[in-house]
């Protein structure tokens, strides 16, 4: 475990997965959030977002947080594991309104209280219908990594338990 990819809906825990899986393992943790945006919410342009990808990928071990499904194959073909945070979409709602309103090493802004991204719900909304779907298959096709699937909080929190 050296390589490792943690995917799956927006608000299910993937950057607090990773931060405790980085502190476990010392294994060095980047965020495809930080690698995507801008400050000022802005986004850098495709060839940055890869070649900042690319750079990541090339190193000797690595702890990637985030979905991207533009990039998600690219992911499974370098990592060695694959965590896939498989949660309810309540759950994943309710991620995304603790979160509101605080700091994030995995975001370069805080999210603003009374701000609803209509998109982004209708996005996370929508995972279970469309993305995910995609991902089994993904997974079905890279089935040679090792594949960690977690149902809910306490599973993922007996696989870290557990390192």
């Amino acid at each position: 475990m050296k390589k490792i990819i943690v995917i799956g809906c927006p608000g299910s825990g993937k950057s607090t997965f990773s931060r405790t899986l980085q502190e476990m393992t010392g294994i060095p943790l980047f965020h495809l959030d930080m690698m995507y945006w801008n400050s000022d919410r802005t986004t850098v342009d495709k060839a940055v977002f890869r070649e900042r990808l690319s750079n990541t990928i090339q190193k000797d071990e690595w702890i990637i947080d985030g979905n991207y499904g533009s990039t998600i194959e690219l992911r499974l073909q370098a990592c060695d594991t694959v965590v896939f945070l498989d949660y309810p979409l309540d759950v994943c709602l309710n991620g995304i309104k603790e979160r509101r309103g605080k700091p994030r090493t995995d975001m370069p802004w805080i999210e603003n209280e009374d701000e609803e991204d209509a998109e982004f719900i209708e996005f996370i909304n929508n995972y279970n219908a469309e993305s995910r779907p995609k991902v089994m298959r993904l997974l079905d096709k890279y089935s040679d990594k090792d594949i960690y699937i977690f149902n809910n909080r306490e599973e993922a929190n007996e696989f870290l338990n557990q390192i």
